[in-house]
């Protein structure tokens, strides 16, 4: 888990970087589902470091709102799942 959380929060942090260079040059971006969703699976450590260190989608109201908002609802499922598992061990 902790080998795929750490991929797919570069992978996320590195889509975001490719989305600001293509927005400088004005090439074609990345879509906004396509961001949001590769935080929603795992990466929204990697997407909030992106925005910040980037300066990139800051005053999008989706990324703004929405990347804190999974990161506290992904806490929230971990901080379930684990205390099914303690249930369920003893």
């Amino acid at each position: 888990l902790m080998i795929y959380m750490g991929i797919i929060n570069v992978i996320t942090f590195l889509a975001f970087a490719i989305d600001k260079i293509n927005a400088v040059k004005g090439k074609r971006r990345i879509r906004i589902v396509t961001l949001l969703g590769l935080s929603f699976i795992g990466g929204s450590l990697g997407a909030l470091l992106g925005m910040y260190t980037l300066r990139h989608k800051t005053k999008v109201n989706y990324f703004t709102v929405g990347i804190p908002l999974i990161i506290v609802v992904q806490v929230a499922v971990v901080f379930v799942v684990m205390n099914l598992i303690s249930i369920y061990n003893k």
